[in-house]
């Protein structure tokens, strides 16, 4: 039996259209859930996805990548890896899994209304592949970590975190909520697909899959691999959308899409993912320093790709690119002081080896953060743990729900970026995100804080014991140390062997 050539109906499969009857094209694709934007259904019907897959083949990869993925587990889980890993690297997949499985589902709805209501039938067609796919990360990123709920309760904040009223979870929630299910297609293809996917994903997963396999943990990094190279595909779907609101007259706006969700990515990960490659993976594991990543991956990636769609970098690029150097040692050093406020337990990573190394990757850490941690130290070599825990709440930024931030030493600049509105005073960790907010002040202003939350009495009793209740923490789930201080012992063997 004679069979078509894939070549030969590829592109006819791919471009089959609606075309409606007994409705108009308005009622079948209602702007404020297409963002078609005036423009005729002939220019979308030009979106070519770089990306060419089909059902068959698309079932037949899927498989193989959950066999692959399935088996190793199976046989690593008779080896014990998670008993015997270094504890910053077990914080590591906790704190992953939390912020990130459940969120899947989200990204699982966002691909959805590509599917259904973007006017490119391109989009729609590779929308389909990205709503299953969107589906599995959810259920394989719940299923690995279910296995270890026995060894501790903080393993079952993969399903429970963004379910809770936890900080990290309100601020992922924020983010994700806005770019995933808050956005029409177009949106969605550019702010998900285009800022996050073709970005920050390879930051989360690609480099987390790279420090799995050097520290061993040969199970996650299948996990991951087998997550990243589905992105791979989802990040071409933002590509071609730009291309054709910037030949439609859309490109200032196209522009502003892509400078909004690239700096709200940015802020997300600087806490997740920064402080995990510079501070949770044991050190003899760690194949790049998160700013090394991000040139690599990210900024230069983002830039070259910016040039060939005829957009400009983001006007904060300056600003994001110093950041690099700064914000990340700002929010590890925040949640590990707030540690009990978090579902896992944050490794310090401020040894004597840790820190000459930090020093390195970083000129100048030992003279700002550094100076905190010999302070933390300190306190903990003389019996003082109590100084090292919180009494208050922190500071928190209205736009993108996390800490405000400043680098530490002689050159204190910590700096709040305020916005009155509507009678509201905000507050902002940066220029950036204040005109984030500002682009769309209806859209965030009835957001609060977790501080907005405590001072509008929401949280019963007003400390911090209330807070840790409302947040969901109970003992047994509040983060402690992840060695124990052993890391600051070290520094009194230092000592008295000098």
């Amino acid at each position: 039996m004679y069979q078509i050539p894939r070549a030969e109906w590829y592109d006819l499969t791919r471009a089959t259209n609606w075309t409606p009857s007994y409705v108009s094209e308005e009622e079948l694709f209602p702007e404020e859930m297409s963002g078609a934007r005036g423009i005729p259904m002939e220019a979308w019907e030009t979106y070519d996805e770089p990306y060419k897959v089909t059902y068959p083949e698309y079932v037949e990869i899927q498989r193989q990548k959950d066999a692959g993925a399935y088996s190793v587990k199976a046989a690593l889980e008779r080896d014990a890896y998670v008993d015997r890993a270094d504890p910053g690297w077990i914080s590591t997949m906790m704190a992953h899994y939390g912020a990130i499985a459940v969120n899947e589902y989200a990204a699982s709805v966002a691909e959805a209304r590509m599917a259904r209501f973007s006017k490119a039938p391109g989009n729609r067609n590779m929308a389909v592949f990205g709503t299953l796919d969107e589906n599995r990360h959810g259920q394989i990123q719940l299923f690995f970590p279910h296995a270890n709920v026995k060894r501790n309760r903080q393993w079952d904040w993969a399903h429970k975190a963004m379910h809770t009223n936890e900080w990290a979870a309100i601020a992922a929630r924020a983010f994700f909520d806005d770019i995933m299910l808050c956005r029409d297609a177009i949106a969605v293809s550019i702010m998900l697909t285009f800022s996050f996917e073709t970005g920050f994903t390879n930051m989360q997963f690609l480099g987390l899959a790279a420090d799995a396999s050097e520290a061993g943990d040969h199970t996650f990094a299948s996990l991951i691999s087998s997550v990243q190279t589905d992105e791979a595909r989802h990040a071409q779907q933002g590509g071609p959308s730009l291309k054709i609101l910037i030949a439609n007259g859309h490109k200032e706006e196209a522009q502003k899409m892509v400078d909004i969700s690239i700096w709200r990515a940015w802020k997300l990960f600087s806490v997740l993912t920064g402080p995990i490659m510079d501070y949770y993976t044991p050190l003899e594991h760690r194949s790049q320093s998160f700013k090394e990543f991000m040139v690599e991956w990210i900024i230069t990636q983002f830039e070259r790709q910016l040039v060939d769609l005829g957009l400009d970098a983001p006007w904060y690029w300056e600003d994001l690119t110093k950041d690099l150097d700064t914000t990340h040692h700002g929010m590890h050093l925040g949640v590990w002081y707030w540690r009990p406020t978090v579902w896992w337990n944050p490794a310090a990573g401020a040894s004597p080896a840790d820190r000459e190394w930090l020093e390195e990757k970083y000129p100048g850490w030992n003279k700002t953060w550094g100076r905190c941690w010999d302070v933390i130290t300190d306190n903990l070599n003389n019996d003082r743990e109590d100084l090292t825990l919180p009494e208050t709440l922190p500071y928190i930024c209205n736009m993108s729900q996390l800490p405000i931030v400043g680098t530490p030493g002689d050159a204190w600049d910590v700096k709040d970026y305020t916005l009155e509105h509507n009678g509201r005073l905000y507050h902002f960790g940066s220029k950036a995100d204040r005109w984030c907010f500002e682009q769309d002040p209806v859209r965030h202003q009835e957001h609060q804080s977790l501080i907005d939350r405590f001072l509008s009495g929401q949280i019963q009793p007003a400390d911090l014991p209330g807070a840790l209740a409302y947040m969901g923490l109970g003992p047994g789930e509040m983060g402690q140390d992840a060695h124990n201080y052993a890391w600051a012992a070290a520094f009194k063997k230092q000592a008295k062997v000098a």
